[in-house]
């Protein structure tokens, strides 16, 4: 068993609290790490404050070469990095290399954008007062940057708070889920071999009392937390005058039409739906089908789900696995026998075993009840009817979420009529709520979120514009 040093403002250290970090599917101690109190968050803020101008005079080749150099670290520890994430966050390891992949492709993502950081010239003489007058518009690091990550992507969403923080120039200090912070403490191993002044990172995982700090504490200047709706929202009414960017979550659906690849749309679909037992906050919790199709779509992704394999993360067979604790595999299950409770029907699941919870689907549901309206964030999906294609818009925006949406169809009125429509981020055109590309904007609206991520876009977040008016 490994103990894990956590990193105070750019130094490897045991602190006074020690933690087990636990496997979920045989509850083994896979590692221990430790927790940091406020005298360690004191001192990496103080450190990250030094760094500074320093950060803020660093070079694009520079933070170029730096980023470069951290991605071909990721690839060179590939199985490494995926084993430990597999082990600490219960996630398949098919679904484990993948997100380390995404990691490797997003620091280089994060060192192209370092090279081309936003501005602009202002044509002035729009106007007579303008004449003989040129604006430059030039962006500038924001400061100290406060990051914290959930438990489900815990290498890959650190790293979109990470990696556009070197890319910008500012420090950050980023706690990560006491759950599973053992892949971003591997992380800061490869980043400490970089010439990153020491100090510019610091990766801390903390109980919540003292995380709260980054929150309320006027040094840092932006907070970037994905997690729950109901954290985030009140940590944005806490957060006093700094910014916030919020990637929160969502009960996304999908939309299939008759004119779809009914095979495709199957298989997209239910890995949409089951992935990482659907704890995702893309993941594909409501279907609507169109009636002439249904009872072909349902059959199929029936057929689809009772083949998924349950085991161990580790093993390369393994398609679903245990939920991260057995408190969130209860929750669901409570979830799902009231709906039972209210009229729902299961097609196939509904059933808990400790912490691992089976591919649930549900039908004849309403609106109402918490599978539906609240996110799941876990392995149940509801599938229902719809008769005209306007319906099923309206029946995806009955929602106080608005992350991201999926459409099967090969009509270009429907596609057209769903992206002017739907009140989300982001749709996804025969393609699931659950596709993302790591450089593209990603975030929602209502309360899924406030502003976007996305190496570039998390870039523009991350600085603060300022105008130049020449007179020549």
């Amino acid at each position: 068993m490994k103990t894990y040093e956590i990193y105070i403002g750019g130094e490897f250290r045991a602190t006074k609290t020690k933690i087990n970090v636990t496997n979920s599917f045989n509850d083994e101690i896979i590692a221990t790490t430790f927790l940091a109190d406020s005298n360690d968050l004191e001192e990496s803020i103080c450190k990250a404050l030094q760094v500074r101008e320093e950060l803020k005079k660093t070079p694009s080749y520079q933070r170029y070469e730096i980023l470069v150099q951290i991605a071909e670290e990721i690839k060179i520890k590939r199985l490494n990095l995926a084993n430990t994430l597999a082990r600490e966050a219960c996630k398949p390891i098919r679904y484990a290399l993948a997100e380390i992949d995404r990691a490797y492709y997003a620091f280089i993502a994060a060192s192209e954008e370092s090279k081309r950081l936003p501005g602009e010239i202002i044509q002035m003489d729009w106007t007579r007062a303008g004449t003989g007058k040129e604006g430059v518009l030039k962006y500038f690091p924001i400061g100290l940057i406060a990051g914290i990550a959930p438990f489900n992507f815990p290498m890959n969403l650190a790293v979109h708070k990470i990696a556009p923080a070197i890319a910008s120039g500012n420090p950050i200090i980023l706690k990560p889920a006491r759950s599973t912070p053992l892949s971003t403490l591997e992380l800061a191993r490869i980043i400490d071999k970089t010439n990153l002044p020491k100090g510019a990172i610091s990766i801390l995982p903390m109980d919540r009392m003292t995380g709260n700090q980054l929150v309320t504490d006027d040094r840092f200047k932006l907070l970037t937390f994905t997690g729950s709706p109901q954290v985030g929202w009140k940590m944005k009414k806490d957060a006093g005058k700094k910014k916030v960017v919020l990637e929160l979550g969502g009960n996304a659906g999908v939309i299939v039409t008759p004119t779809a690849n009914i095979e495709s749309a199957v298989q997209k679909c239910v890995t949409g739906s089951f992935a990482y037992s659907g704890q995702v906050c893309i993941h594909v919790q409501r279907i609507y089908v169109q009636n002439t199709i249904y009872d072909t779509f349902i059959s199929n992704f029936l057929s689809l789900t009772k083949k998924l394999k349950y085991g161990n993360p580790t093993d390369e067979s393994t398609d679903i696995s245990s939920m991260i604790d057995e408190e969130n595999s209860i929750r669901v299950e409570e979830w799902v026998i009231e709906a039972i409770s209210q009229g729902a029907l299961v097609l196939t699941g509904g059933n808990r075993h400790g912490t691992f919870y089976e591919p649930t689907v549900l039908t004849n549901t309403m609106n109402s009840m918490k599978v539906c309206c609240k996110e799941v964030f876990g392995p149940v999906t509801v599938i229902e009817k719809y008769e005209q294609f306007e319906d099923a818009v309206r029946m995806i925006n009955d929602s106080i979420y608005g992350l991201q949406a999926g459409l099967f169809t090969n009509s270009l009125k429907e596609m057209n009529y769903a992206f002017d429509q739907l009140e989300v981020g982001g749709v996804m055109v025969n393609e699931t709520s659950s596709y993302r590309v790591d450089h593209m904007p990603y975030g929602g609206i209502k309360d899924s979120g406030l502003g976007r991520e996305g190496i570039k876009y998390a870039i523009t977040e991350m600085m603060e514009p300022k105008l130049l008016v020449k007179d020549y």
